[in-house]
């Protein structure tokens, strides 16, 4: 069992909460459209940041967590790339301002962070008390596995979405973003403005990403701390990979794929895992390091598989995939 002092834990949120706060103190003073190289200096800058966290993390804990660490937010940072597929059609579903679009995906990652970490307890407390919660975390990755693959050339339904739903029944919603407010008199009428909506509909997003990324991180490390700063340090530099990929997402055409195989190998491993504390010590586990190389490897081969399938098919385009069927265009109306 890892042993955290509280020093740690409160360095760990220090500096995420520091680094937080000047993405939305950049937000707020010089909203701005987004450059290519601004972006790859700030995706730099995080990923140097979650290296160090990891190597100093490694020499202090062991290279069993340090490998934990990595195999975690190597998981985590996978799955946010599908966050950003999911983003961008937000994001064009409502015709953010690209001004607004830092602000927007600042608030997103902060959210997700939020949502995260009350996850992290409930699910770190259920695990401690029941060894079930392992069986029953594996059979939800496996599904979700299913569904993403089974729908993987679809894109989620954003109008569809239950929470956008109830937004739009409860505020009346203006044409205009009202230079970023969230709310506006209208003909002496308070109203929601559409950058409200696009909060609630990437609150929504993030709610259901929660429920599929803490199971899969659990799948790689039983230990809290683990979970909560891979999290962490894989969505941090959420907001600069988004400007960064969105033109190149197109052409990850597998990234669906290989995800719901990463979900559905995660998934086995908890369920192995229930089998061989639950039922009897014969029955195998995989290793953190296996875990770590066969994510690698998958990721690797989509990348590859998708760019060679989109230099010979130049009009194939990516999905992020959805959880379930599209509703047909006569249900919608």
């Amino acid at each position: 069992m890892l042993e955290v002092s509280a020093l740690a834990w409160f360095a760990t949120v220090g500096l995420v909460v520091l680094l937080l706060a000047v993405d939305l103190a950049l937000a707020a003073w010089r909203p701005h459209r987004v450059g290519f190289k601004e972006a790859v200096a700030w995706s730099v800058f995080y990923i140097l940041v979650a290296v160090a966290f990891g190597v100093v993390f490694t020499m202090i804990a062991g290279g069993e967590y340090g490998t934990e660490f990595f195999a975690g937010y190597i998981v985590e940072k996978s799955l946010s790339v599908d966050n950003l597929f999911v983003f961008v059609i937000i994001m064009t579903t409502f015709a953010v301002p690209e001004k607004h679009q830092h602000k927007v995906l600042t608030f997103g990652i902060v959210l997700a962070l939020i949502m995260r970490a009350i996850f992290i307890i409930v699910g770190a407390a259920l695990l401690n008390l029941f060894s079930v919660m392992f069986l029953l975390f594996g059979i939800l990755l496996v599904f979700t596995a299913v569904q993403l693959f089974r729908h993987r050339d679809e894109e989620p339904d954003i109008e569809d979405n239950g929470v956008v739903k109830l937004a739009r029944r409860m505020f009346p919603i203006s044409d205009e973003y009202h230079g970023g407010k969230l709310f506006a008199r209208l003909d002496g009428k308070r109203v929601a403005t559409p950058l409200f909506l696009v909060l609630v509909a990437i609150g929504g997003i993030d709610l259901l990403f929660a429920l599929d990324s803490i199971p899969a991180v659990f799948g790689v490390t039983e230990e809290p701390f683990i979970v909560f700063a891979a999290n962490a340090f894989a969505l941090l530099g959420l907001r600069a990979l988004y400007f960064l990929v969105k033109g190149l997402l197109d052409r990850l055409v597998y990234l669906s794929t290989g995800l719901a195989i990463i979900l559905a190998f995660i998934g086995a491993k908890l369920i192995l895992h229930w089998a061989h504390v639950d039922i009897s010590p014969s029955v195998p586990e995989i290793p953190t390091p296996v875990s770590l190389g066969v994510i690698v490897v998958i990721l690797a081969v989509v990348t590859i598989a998708s760019l060679v399938k989109t230099r010979n098919d130049p009009s194939a385009t990516a999905k992020p995939g959805s959880l379930r069927a599209a509703k047909p265009k006569s249900e919608q109306d």
